[in-house]
């Protein structure tokens, strides 16, 4: 019996919870039966030894068997003994999280403690934020995280401590106190299996398993150490592969308990407030990719990222019909009112998102700085796109490009949108002359000159799909009875190229490839910076105390950052379409009445009369792309933008 619930209902007879128990039993069998797989040689020598003294094992023959036993028994028990020092010692990964005292947060406190309450399940030992729509209770009693905690809480001092509540900030901002609380109820209510001894005792070995696994991969371990620690880790595998289906079986049925017992508290406002999680991970993400990211690359951080999630959440439920209404519910009090200083929590978690999503450093610096949202369209907006300018144009004057615009009022060599515009543009005779050289191997020798000059005269001819994949012609019956053409390599390249797109703009791969070569040089010299940044910190933090506020402490990564990265690399074509549409940005801000701003779901925008200029990205892929300046030249004829004027670059 494990717990009675205020309705009198003992917490053994929930399915989930005996189901979660029995699958715990499952994995300490496992652990059981290793352990009787490693004194089973030292069980044989002992018998062996037993009947030696007896007179029952007599002879040179047993002497034998009783060494060799021995000697199995002491290398297996050595084996075994260094396998449970390492997960027993190994520590456990712990997600980044900002972690929360009493003093920063006691309404979220009393809200939980009560919460725990009415589920009767022990109260979660402390409350850590993370950067995540998600929540979820955390076992940090390992001795490495127990350090950690007691320079903020004074609960997490025992092995047998409650698990930390971990809650993902966007729900602090988003949802009010009611919709929070329900969300949490089958969260706080995992307390109760969480606290069954052969729940804990499963878990802590499911955890020590997992650690063991990242032991080879721990830095400065010399060769023989990281041997012995490879040795282990496979062991580890072992057992883990052992155990991984009772051990997410057990956790099935801790939810499930959970959720069971849960459903006697705020049922009704927890349909409802499901809807929230949803439409709050929609905008979360979507103000991290969209958003903060641009910011990130600029080396500057948004300071209220969940302040802005409620701004980016407000204007999706503008935006989307199926969110409507939900933007009504903001008259009521956000949960955000439950801490003490939410401006310094919110910065907190900013920043850790920061670090997590991207890789930034912990602390601010003159190269990774702070930003209000009221700051962002001209601290970011306006100074990406005058640097992209600005790199753009760097790289022409490397490959020698020329600025070819026109006209008296025209700085020669200034940094204008024309010059851009020139370099990528392509006339209608360079688009032929590529698919003119693609049909050119397909000729026959019969071919006469003539001929070979007959798809210049006819542009109908050379754009012809048909006549290009004429099985007659590629199936000359001439050309297969010749010997030499029916196995010449180059041939066959020749009939493959044919099914490939020809190459609609050399220029602007060219300066896509030099834009990429540059950027990655200003990565790796930014990382090299912040490398360095890193190590001297380190250095400080190692020498000084700690630094940390009495109240809110930052706990993790335990891995290389950026943990979780948000988008992949960026090919040259994405890179050059950024850079081209920089450009056009700068120029409409300098010659024309528009102005940077900022969308809360697409990011960087340019307000032009007061709108936000939604038509001109397919402009830009067409000019880049295809080499078409018409759809571009026509935007910016009717915006009034002069891209033959200089722009201003940072």
């Amino acid at each position: 019996m494990y717990g009675v619930s205020g309705t009198g209902a003992v917490v053994g007879e929930e399915w989930g919870a005996r189901a979660a128990r029995s699958r715990a039993l499952a994995v300490l069998r496992v652990r059981g039966r290793a352990l009787g797989l490693a004194v089973l040689p030292a069980a044989v020598a002992v018998v062996l030894y037993a009947g030696g003294v007896t007179g029952h094992f007599t002879g040179s023959g047993w002497d034998t068997a009783r060494w060799v036993v021995t000697v199995l028994a002491v290398l297996v028990l050595l084996a075994a003994t260094a396998v449970a020092l390492v997960v027993a010692r190994a520590r456990p990964a712990a997600t980044p999280t900002v972690e929360l005292s009493e003093t920063a947060a006691p309404d979220l406190y009393r809200l939980v403690r009560d919460l725990a309450d009415r589920l009767d399940v022990p109260a979660p030992s402390a409350i850590a934020l993370t950067p995540d729509c998600d929540s979820w209770l955390e076992d940090r009693t390992h001795r490495a995280h127990r350090v950690h905690h007691k320079q903020v809480h004074r609960t997490s001092d025992g092995a047998g401590a409650a698990p930390v509540l971990v809650i993902g900030s966007p729900f602090l901002w988003w949802m009010r106190v009611a919709e929070l609380r329900a969300v949490l109820a089958p969260v706080v209510a995992g307390t109760g299996p969480a606290a069954h001894p052969d729940i804990a005792a499963a878990r802590r070995f499911v955890r020590g398993l997992d650690a063991a696994v990242a032991v080879p991969e721990t830095p400065g371990l010399d060769p023989f150490r990281r041997l012995g620690a490879h040795g282990v880790g496979q062991v580890a595998r072992v057992l883990l592969r052992a155990c991984r289906g009772h051990a997410g079986e057990m956790e099935r049925g801790v939810a499930a308990a959970g959720s069971e017992r849960a459903q006697a508290v705020d049922y009704g406002v927890r349909i409802v407030a499901q809807e929230q999680v949803g439409l709050a991970y929609a905008g979360w993400d979507r103000l991290l990719t969209r958003v903060a990211l641009p910011a990130w690359r600029m080396g500057r951080w948004p300071a209220k990222l969940d302040a802005g999630v409620v701004s980016a959440l407000t204007e999706l439920s503008r935006r989307d019909r199926l969110a409507d209404g939900f933007s009504s519910r903001l008259g009521e009090r956000p949960a955000c009112d439950l801490l003490e200083e939410p401006g310094a929590v919110d910065e907190a978690t900013s920043l850790l998102a920061a670090r997590l999503f991207h890789g930034g450093p912990a602390e601010a610096g003159p190269d990774w700085s702070p930003v209000e949202w009221s700051q962002y369209p001209e601290e970011v907006v306006d100074r990406k796109w005058r640097t992209d300018a600005a790199r753009l144009h760097e790289v022409l004057d490397r490959l020698g490009v020329a600025d070819s615009s026109a006209g008296p009022s025209t700085a020669p060599g200034g940094p204008t949108l024309t010059r851009v515009m020139a370099h990528l543009s392509v006339t209608p005779s360079a688009k032929e002359q590529p698919q003119a050289q693609a049909q050119a191997p397909a000729q026959t020798p019969a071919t006469t000159p003539a001929d070979a000059h007959a798809p210049d005269d006819d542009p109908a001819a050379v754009h012809d799909p048909e006549a290009v994949h004429d099985p007659e012609a590629v199936h000359d019956p001439e050309g297969a009875h010749d010997p030499e053409g029916a196995h010449d390599p180059e041939g066959a390249h020749d009939l493959a190229a044919l099914d490939d797109e020809p190459q609609a703009n050399p220029a602007a791969d060219a300066l896509a490839g030099a834009l990429s070569a540059l950027l990655a040089r200003e990565e790796a010299a930014r990382e090299a910076r912040a490398a360095a940044t890193a190590a001297e910190a380190a250095k400080t933090a190692a020498a000084a105390p700690s630094a940390t506020t009495p109240h809110m402490a930052v706990s993790g990564p335990d891995g290389p950052l950026p943990l979780f990265p948000l988008q992949p690399p960026r090919t040259g074509r994405d890179l050059l379409a950024d850079h081209v549409t920089a450009m056009v940005c700068c120029a409409a801000v300098d010659t024309a009445e528009a102005a940077p701003g900022l969308d809360w779901l697409d990011g960087p925008a340019l307000i032009v009369g007061g709108e936000r200029a939604s038509d001109l990205g397919p402009r830009v892929l067409a000019l880049v792309e295809d080499g078409d300046p018409e759809p571009l030249r026509a935007w910016l004829a009717r915006t009034g933008v002069r891209p033959e004027k200089p722009v201003r670059l940072v």
